[in-house]
């Protein structure tokens, strides 16, 4: 078995998950990084992305959305993030319309309505949340088609 290490997940609004995991996989600036017990002390920026926990003394892994945040390494890891959900709390239909939302504004934009920058990105981060939760909920990234 190997080591593992304490890992946190908070949101603004709860402890989201507390436990003794062996790996956890997260969705940084720069791509999936993932965090085993001894790794280097960091601090990243993370991306909307899953997070990938791997409870010690386990195979699977559970898997949960996740929204921008960071992650602070030391001798336990704790993640910090907007938001975070787990497959089974997420809702596909209003996943489905915060996406057509989001579309609706960005493609507003294309035909050049009058629109300011900060309009645009909100809805460009909706989109990337929405099709995040969505992918979630059919088993994330890992899932058979």
């Amino acid at each position: 078995m190997a080591k593992s290490f304490k890992l946190e997940i908070v949101t603004p609004e709860s402890i989201f998950y507390k436990g003794d995991a062996e790996l956890v996989i997260v969705r940084t600036m720069d791509g999936d990084e993932g965090f085993m017990a001894g790794h280097t002390w960091a601090c990243k920026l993370l991306n909307i992305g899953e997070i990938w926990i791997q409870e010690a003394g386990q195979s699977d892994f559970k898997v949960a959305a996740s929204a921008h945040g960071f992650v602070d390494v030391k001798n336990e890891v704790m993640v910090f993030v907007d938001a975070a959900e787990w497959p089974g709390d997420i809702d596909l239909s209003r996943a489905q319309n915060e996406k057509e939302r989001a579309e609706a504004i960005l493609n507003r934009r294309e035909k050049a309505v009058d629109q300011t920058d900060e309009e645009y990105l909100k809805a460009k981060i909706s989109l990337n949340k929405a099709l995040n939760r969505m992918k979630v909920a059919k088993g994330g990234r890992r899932a058979k088609a």
